[in-house]
């Protein structure tokens, strides 16, 4: 597992001048790191008088390597993004299991497109190379760009835009 660098802040309440003297509870700052770990949160702040605590972590993606498996060819939907569009609940399960499978790697609401009325980052069909934004996954409020873990065509869509997911959901296909 990899844990992204954290970054420690601490800084007074607005009209507070911070004292040299002033001492931070380290085992506080500890426990809050730890919480974002367990908790796979960017971002948490804890107040207490005229001190304020702010923990911040990177969000890095990992890419893993995935042995390239001849797989039967499948039948693509024609052309629309709405998930399931030509398969039942058994064509989502063979979808679901393949290798190219890019999953949520947070819980939160995923979004297709950069804004409501802007054009999608990607759709079926659509070729993508490693490193560009598939889709945003907002959780407590940040956005998290999800970038492709490798080039290929997208052959799946498994959410609508603006859907709840939870960490581990199928979100595409790339091949």
């Amino acid at each position: 597992m990899l844990c992204p660098p954290l970054v420690f802040l601490a800084t007074p309440r607005k009209g507070f001048k911070l004292a040299p003297q002033v001492k931070i509870d380290t085992e506080a700052v500890r426990a809050l790191a730890e919480l974002l770990r367990e908790t796979d949160l960017t971002e948490i702040e804890y107040q207490e008088n005229s001190t304020r605590i702010k923990v911040l972590r990177t969000v890095q993606q990992a890419v893993i390597p995935v042995a390239a498996a001849q797989a039967p060819a499948q039948n693509v939907a024609t052309g629309t993004t709405e998930p399931n569009s030509s398969a039942g609940e058994s064509g989502k399960d063979d979808w679901s299991i393949h290798p190219g499978v890019v999953e949520a790697q947070m819980v939160g609401t995923v979004y297709l497109a950069p804004g409501p009325s802007a054009d999608p980052f990607i759709t079926l069909g659509s070729k993508v190379e490693e490193g560009q934004t598939l889709f945003i996954i907002e959780a407590m409020k940040v956005m998290n760009m999800i970038k492709a873990p490798k080039s290929g065509t997208v052959k799946h869509i498994f959410v609508k835009d603006a859907q709840p997911v939870e960490y581990g959901d199928p979100i595409i296909v790339i091949e």
